[in-house]
Protein backbone atom coordinates (compact mmCIF):
# COMPACT_ATOMS: atom_id res chain seq x y z
CA UNK A 1 0.00 0.00 0.00
CA UNK A 2 1.44 3.48 -0.98
CA UNK A 3 1.81 6.18 1.63
CA UNK A 4 0.20 9.37 1.68
CA UNK A 5 2.11 12.23 0.97
CA UNK A 6 1.71 15.78 2.57
CA UNK A 7 3.31 19.22 2.02
CA UNK A 8 5.24 20.69 5.41
CA UNK A 9 7.75 23.59 5.96
CA UNK A 10 9.99 23.82 8.62
CA UNK A 11 11.84 27.26 9.64
CA UNK A 12 15.17 26.49 11.73
CA UNK A 13 16.82 28.40 14.12
CA UNK A 14 20.28 28.05 14.53
CA UNK A 15 22.43 29.33 16.87
CA UNK A 16 24.82 32.84 15.82
CA UNK A 17 27.19 31.39 18.35
CA UNK A 18 28.20 28.73 16.08
CA UNK A 19 29.44 31.31 13.16
CA UNK A 20 28.41 31.80 9.95
CA UNK A 21 30.68 28.05 9.02
CA UNK A 22 29.14 26.21 11.99
CA UNK A 23 25.41 27.23 11.22
CA UNK A 24 25.83 26.47 7.58
CA UNK A 25 27.17 22.84 8.82
CA UNK A 26 24.17 22.42 10.58
CA UNK A 27 21.44 23.62 7.86
CA UNK A 28 23.44 21.46 5.50
CA UNK A 29 23.46 18.69 7.81
CA UNK A 30 19.33 18.84 8.12
CA UNK A 31 19.49 19.47 4.27
CA UNK A 32 21.02 15.66 3.80
CA UNK A 33 18.27 14.23 6.13
CA UNK A 34 15.50 15.81 4.63
CA UNK A 35 16.39 14.62 1.10
CA UNK A 36 17.21 11.19 2.72
CA UNK A 37 13.85 11.05 3.81
CA UNK A 38 11.61 13.23 1.80
CA UNK A 39 11.69 15.10 -1.36
CA UNK A 40 12.95 18.41 -0.75
CA UNK A 41 11.12 21.26 -2.28
CA UNK A 42 13.19 24.43 -1.89
CA UNK A 43 15.02 25.79 0.71
CA UNK A 44 14.93 29.65 1.93
CA UNK A 45 18.10 30.72 3.87
CA UNK A 46 17.02 33.55 5.39
CA UNK A 47 20.44 34.71 7.31
CA UNK A 48 21.56 36.25 10.68
CA UNK A 49 18.57 37.95 12.44
CA UNK A 50 17.81 39.83 15.63
CA UNK A 51 15.85 37.12 17.71
CA UNK A 52 12.14 38.74 18.95
CA UNK A 53 13.01 37.79 22.51
CA UNK A 54 16.17 36.02 23.87
CA UNK A 55 16.60 32.34 23.83
CA UNK A 56 19.65 30.21 25.79
CA UNK A 57 20.85 34.12 26.34
CA UNK A 58 21.53 35.00 22.56
CA UNK A 59 19.90 37.93 21.12
CA UNK A 60 20.83 36.33 17.64
CA UNK A 61 20.57 33.43 15.13
CA UNK A 62 20.66 31.43 11.65
CA UNK A 63 17.30 31.40 10.38
CA UNK A 64 16.17 28.65 7.78
CA UNK A 65 13.08 27.93 5.82
CA UNK A 66 12.81 24.39 4.30
CA UNK A 67 9.66 23.23 2.34
CA UNK A 68 9.46 19.42 1.62
CA UNK A 69 7.48 16.79 1.02
CA UNK A 70 6.97 13.53 2.74
CA UNK A 71 4.82 10.57 4.90
CA UNK A 72 3.21 11.32 8.35
CA UNK A 73 5.77 9.96 10.32
CA UNK A 74 8.85 11.83 9.04
CA UNK A 75 8.11 15.40 10.77
CA UNK A 76 8.35 13.42 14.26
CA UNK A 77 12.03 12.06 13.55
CA UNK A 78 12.78 15.32 11.62
CA UNK A 79 11.86 17.13 15.43
CA UNK A 80 13.72 14.63 17.37
CA UNK A 81 16.82 15.58 15.65
CA UNK A 82 16.36 18.94 15.80
CA UNK A 83 15.73 18.31 19.70
CA UNK A 84 19.04 16.64 20.21
CA UNK A 85 21.15 18.38 17.64
CA UNK A 86 23.47 21.38 19.42
CA UNK A 87 23.21 24.80 17.97
CA UNK A 88 19.88 24.25 17.09
CA UNK A 89 17.76 27.04 19.44
CA UNK A 90 14.26 26.80 18.12
CA UNK A 91 12.45 24.91 15.11
CA UNK A 92 9.12 24.41 13.76
CA UNK A 93 7.47 22.08 11.97
CA UNK A 94 4.06 22.32 9.80
CA UNK A 95 1.71 20.89 7.24
CA UNK A 96 0.46 22.81 4.65
CA UNK A 97 -3.10 23.37 4.37
CA UNK A 98 -4.52 21.88 1.36
CA UNK A 99 -7.00 24.46 0.71
CA UNK A 100 -3.86 27.77 0.63
CA UNK A 101 -1.75 25.07 -1.73
CA UNK A 102 -4.83 25.04 -3.94
CA UNK A 103 -4.76 28.47 -3.81
CA UNK A 104 -1.68 29.73 -4.51
CA UNK A 105 -1.14 27.23 -7.47
CA UNK A 106 -4.47 28.76 -9.04
CA UNK A 107 -3.08 32.14 -8.45
CA UNK A 108 0.63 30.83 -10.82
CA UNK A 109 -1.97 29.82 -13.14
CA UNK A 110 -3.59 32.88 -13.56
Amino acid sequence: MEKLMYDYESVLVVSAKLGEEGAQKVVDYFKGVIERHATLNSIDDWGKRTLAYEIKKETEGYYVLYNFTSDADFPAELDRRYKITDGVLRSLIIKKDEKEENAAKTEKAE
